[in-house]
């Protein structure tokens, strides 16, 4: 089989008569992929999964990576794919996965790799008997990021490529003749070492400083296990030291049960000009967030741990929230991202991909938010204020933050490999 340059991936991905049509380039008329057998597709030949972390001396709370699985996903063409798994416990990991006997594995190994979203669909109608949520939607969304690295790797392109391109409105982009993103702009999550009044407030603010001066544009401070007035005060304090132009949200991590706790936060921090609202309340009801909604100018958010589109509409639908943030692996893969991006569109609204986790899953997001038309940020933790060396070399395998932007990835895949000899130094027997 012989690949050719393209210009979309779903252009490709049809099947005709047992073949995949053959594609023609607009500008040259080149042949962009030469007709080949379905019998001939590349095959999934096997998982592998390995757990790294930085141990129990860093606390995750400190930005230390807890025990993190590694799903590796094998090829008969010897192309591997890669994405961690956040949150996900190794032994749910490994029974979803591992080997022909497991969920997901039993489905997949030995199967043709034809399209990652065709892979999705077909494992995702199989769990409606099952469970089509939590750990399951994890495991899928982990598996689905690493088929779209094998294709990517496959057609020697980066994966936002094959999901749509960087393509913006031409009425929303400085160049007139340049309807595409050239970078990414993350925003830096800032915790404390500890959640007690002082440290929170002189902590925190001292990270954003020490960020702001590496050219860091955005920052999202996290008031959780704190007080109203914290909160509130932490905000004032950030936005006197970053001044009025960097972009400043804050979470208090379902830190509120009751309507009148976060109206008073809300109301008193309208006027430092807050970007978005992260989790005033625990998210299992949409009905807290609209009601806060109807009260503040502030953008409500959440996000992080919803497992698919389904709960990012009833929150939009139903709780006003107009910040979304799923996490590339969390949310169901890139797969289910794309379709949350449609929705998330629609109803006028941003997506901002969420990592409180390391940069294996923020090169995922970047390709997301590459394609995004409506991702002006994305998180990031930044490594140079956690005490977590695993943190620090992963994020050192990844595109660099420099002032304040991130290249577009240009890496064939997802577009972050990792060496052998760190997975052994950082090695958990779990």
């Amino acid at each position: 089989m012989t690949l050719k340059p393209y210009i979309r991936y779903d252009q490709i991905s049809r099947v005709e008569g047992g073949q995949f049509v053959r594609i023609m380039d607009v500008d040259s008329a080149a042949p962009m992929l030469e007709q080949r057998s379905v019998n001939e597709s590349m095959k999934i030949t096997g998982c592998e999964i390995v757990v790294i972390g930085d141990g129990r001396e860093i606390d995750p709370d400190q930005g230390g990576v807890e025990p993190l699985p590694i799903l590796t996903v094998q090829t008969d063409e010897g192309i591997q794919g890669r994405s961690e798994m956040f949150r996900v416990p190794p032994g749910v990991a490994r029974s979803a996965l591992l080997g022909k006997d497991s969920f997901f594995g039993s489905q997949v190994i030995e199967t043709d790799l034809l399209h990652p979203e065709a892979v999705w669909n077909r494992l995702y109608e199989h769990m409606l008997h099952s469970n089509r949520r939590g750990w399951a939607m994890r495991c899928l969304g982990a598996l689905d990021i690493a088929l779209w690295d094998i294709v990517g790797k496959k057609l020697g392109q980066p994966v936002y490529e094959l999901l749509g391109g960087a393509e913006r409105n031409p009425f929303q982009t400085d160049h007139s003749k340049c309807h595409r993103a050239s970078y990414l702009t993350p925003y830096a999550t800032i915790v404390s070492d500890t959640w007690e009044r002082q440290v929170v407030l002189k902590q925190q603010v001292e990270r954003c400083e020490q960020l702001a001066e590496e050219g860091f544009r955005a920052f999202k401070v996290e008031a959780m296990h704190s007080s109203l007035q914290t909160a509130v005060d932490l905000v004032r304090e950030a936005r006197k030291a970053l001044g009025a132009d960097a972009v400043l949200a804050l979470d208090v991590g379902y830190g509120y049960n009751d309507h009148a706790s976060a109206l008073w936060v809300a109301e008193r921090i309208e006027e430092h000009d807050v970007y978005f609202f992260e989790t005033p309340f625990p998210v299992d009801s949409p009905e807290p967030y609209t009601r806060l909604a109807d009260k503040t100018s502030i953008p409500l958010a959440m996000g992080e741990h919803a497992c698919c589109r389904w709960e990012f509409v009833e929150m939009m639908d139903r709780g006003s929230v107009t910040v979304c943030q799923p996490y590339a692996s969390n949310s169901g893969g890139l797969t289910e991202c794309k379709r949350i991006v449609e929705l998330v569109s629609a109803r006028g609204g941003l997506l901002i991909p969420g990592n409180w986790s390391t940069q294996i899953l923020g090169m995922a997001n970047n390709h997301l938010a590459a394609y995004s038309t409506v991702s002006p940020y994305m998180e990031y933790s930044p490594a140079q204020v956690y005490a977590s060396p695993l943190r620090a070399e992963l994020q050192a395998l990844a595109t660099p933050v420099v002032s304040g932007r991130i290249d577009l990835p240009s890496q064939p895949g997802i577009g972050i490999e990792i060496p052998d000899d760190l997975i052994d130094r950082f090695r958990l027997d779990l």
